[in-house]
């Protein structure tokens, strides 16, 4: 490349040669600026996620990162470092609410986001498997012993149903509603999200409460906690606080080992990830046929009623 260094037009005062070489330099320096910032665009680091996926706050700086675009999202990928590790919790039960919640989300579930409370009904009555946990903060606020319907077993969860009468505990995923008093004192309304599954919650009258039979007394003496109709029920010196803790739209969700939640849970999956049927215009689409979520719920009804009756 040729630059001469005399300028015919060099402004008034500023010698040829001396404003040649200006131009000179303010041309290398425009070119290196371009060569930078291009460099840079070309190394930026790419988002998470896919292509497309909103990145959003979750937790205490963890992000919520959808890996599939459209209409299922996987849970977060990241929590804040207390929680990954809970005493006692298994990473599959966190796993699995974290999922469920994900899910629920991607169908257009409104819940909050900074509790999420877990229940392991694969543990004994005599360990404490209920955790609240703080996901905004990283800390766990309960870990309580908590009751299973009279239905299910006696010192293990072994049989769960939606159906009424059934005095059998639902699994799945709730979300937590309004408080009363009512004929077990102060309470919380249960709504189940999961169709087939646990949806007929508040129909069956499944809430949470406190209860004496939920204590380290009851244990001593008869080897396991009393039973429930149903209901997640919880020591009466700690109902309270916990109640009102998780209330009024957070979510909770009920795991369980054995084949029965496994299948449970593909159904589950299948529901959230049923590919869009195809759409007329002005329509919008649907996350699955009529026929494929009566065929969902079926198998997920067969599931948890097995040992029903």
């Amino acid at each position: 490349m040729r630059v001469n260094l005399t300028s015919p037009s060099a402004p008034s005062g500023v010698p040829a040669g001396r404003g040649g070489r200006l131009l000179l330099v303010s041309t290398l320096a425009f070119l290196l600026l371009l060569a930078v910032a291009g460099l840079r665009r070309g190394t930026a680091a790419a988002p998470e996620g896919a292509a497309g996926d909103p990145v959003r706050p979750y937790g205490d700086g963890a992000r919520f990162v959808p890996a599939v675009s459209g209409t299922a999202a996987q849970a977060p990928r990241m929590l804040p470092a207390a929680l990954r590790d809970v005493a006692g919790l298994s990473p599959r039960a966190l796993s699995a609410a974290l999922d469920a919640v994900a899910c629920a989300r991607s169908r257009g579930v409104a819940g909050r986001g900074d509790l999420l409370t877990v229940i392991d009904y694969s543990l004994p009555s005599t360990a404490p498997r209920l955790w609240v946990l703080d996901l905004a903060h990283g800390r766990v606020l309960f870990h309580e012993l908590v009751a299973h319907g009279a239905g299910s077993g006696d010192n293990y969860a072994t049989r769960f149903s939606n159906a009424p009468d059934s005095r059998q505990t639902s699994l799945g995923l709730f979300l937590t509603g309004g408080t009363y008093e009512g004929g077990n004192g102060y309470s919380l309304k249960l709504n189940g999200l999961d169709r087939g599954v646990n949806d007929l919650a508040e129909e069956r009258r499944v809430v949470m409460h406190g209860a004496w039979y939920v204590s380290a007394d009851h244990v001593q003496h008869f080897g396991r906690l009393g039973r429930s109709w149903g209901c997640p029920a919880l020591p009466v010196a700690s109902a309270h606080a916990v109640i009102d803790a998780i209330k009024n739209g957070t979510f909770l969700f009920s795991y369980a080992g054995g084949p029965a939640f496994q299948t449970v849970q593909a159904a589950l999956r299948s529901t959230c990830a049923a590919p869009a049927a195809p759409a007329s215009p002005g329509v919008p689409a649907a996350s699955a046929t009529p026929a494929t979520a009566a065929a969902i719920t079926a198998t997920a009804t067969a599931a948890i009623s097995a040992g029903t009756h």
